[in-house]
């Protein structure tokens, strides 16, 4: 299907291109309404060759239906699910800022750490995100069980203004909106797999904060402590169910990682689930309680100065 005919239904106005994949595109939108009406957006498609098979369809829109109702300031809103000519496509909240893994490499190409208290605040803002989806109902209140399964770097967004939101929940698993059987496929970002996953066994949401964990230390040490030589993803998934966990308290020598952040690292990496944190809640409470114990700390605002500062000194 021709974008335009997308944007003549819904009144849309394609801007630019913000990310393209093998199976879909996302695009920067104007949604167009009476009285000069107009409202920034994220359309989402997949590719044409891509809504006629089923499996790439069901995901597609058991994520737009799973998001739905996921209404929450640290998770990316979905607006509208459609259909034309047999290709999906959806329009979601348009995030005005950049993704952790461009967060992370601006870092890296200025050869700079990000300050540990903002990247423990980054991290407990997708811990907020998370334990709100691990604990939403449907409406009859009964436990939908979302795991998110894909938490890392590129689907975890900062906007300008220091807000941090998770997106992306096309392999989340849900009550009744489970497309990929566990016990069989490894799904899921190799380097940020929890062991349950690299293992294909089934998985509950103390997989998310493994991942959380992994996302907290690569924005620590500005690497992934998993990913193989060459991101052999056999490799990857070896490390992550054998690696050693190290003592983090020594890879920063300016000593930013202090016992008590190094303890929430090594809880959080556990291999064993039983010995993670049990909810994304208590995870949460942890990194806000090492952030806030002294007082005032980050905000969103001192994270969205952080960023605009760091942009212009990046060039």
């Amino acid at each position: 299907m021709q974008n335009e005919l997308i944007s003549d239904q819904l009144n849309l106005e394609i801007v630019s291109t913000i990310a393209a994949g093998g199976m879909g595109v996302v695009y920067e939108a104007l949604q167009h309404g009476v009285g000069d009406f107009r409202k920034v957006v994220a359309l989402k498609l997949i590719r044409e060759e891509y809504s006629a098979i089923d499996e790439f369809k069901d995901n597609f829109m058991g994520e737009a239906k799973l998001v739905a109702d996921l209404i929450h300031t640290n998770i990316v809103q979905t607006y509208h699910l459609g259909e034309m000519s047999g290709q999906y496509f959806m329009t979601m909240e348009f995030i005005n800022g950049i993704n952790l893994e461009e967060f992370i490499d601006l870092h890296i190409k200025n050869h700079r750490y990000i300050p540990a208290d903002l990247a423990v605040f980054i991290v407990s803002r997708i811990c907020r995100g998370l334990s709100y989806a691990h604990q939403k109902c449907d409406r009859n209140g009964q436990l939908l069980g979302i795991v998110h399964r894909d938490v890392n770097p590129r689907n975890i967004m900062i906007a300008r203004e220091g807000d941090v939101k998770l997106t992306d929940f096309g392999i989340a698993k849900a009550l009744d909106l489970m497309y990929n059987e566990e016990g069989h496929t490894v799904v899921g970002k190799d380097a940020y797999l929890s062991p349950e996953q690299a293992r294909r066994e089934v998985t509950d949401s103390r997989a998310d904060l493994f991942a959380c964990g992994i996302v907290l230390a690569e924005l620590l040490m500005l690497y992934n402590i998993f990913d193989a030589e060459d991101s052999d993803p056999t490799a990857t998934r070896d490390n992550i169910c054998s690696l050693e966990i190290p003592d983090f308290s020594e890879y920063r020598e300016d000593g930013a990682i202090d016992e008590r952040l190094n303890e929430i690292l090594l809880r959080s990496l556990a291999k064993d689930k039983s010995e993670r944190y049990d909810t994304a809640s208590e995870m949460l409470e942890a990194l806000e309680k090492y952030i806030y114990s002294e007082g005032y700390g980050p905000t969103n605002e001192k994270l969205a100065a952080y960023l605009s500062g760091f942009e212009e000194l990046a060039g």
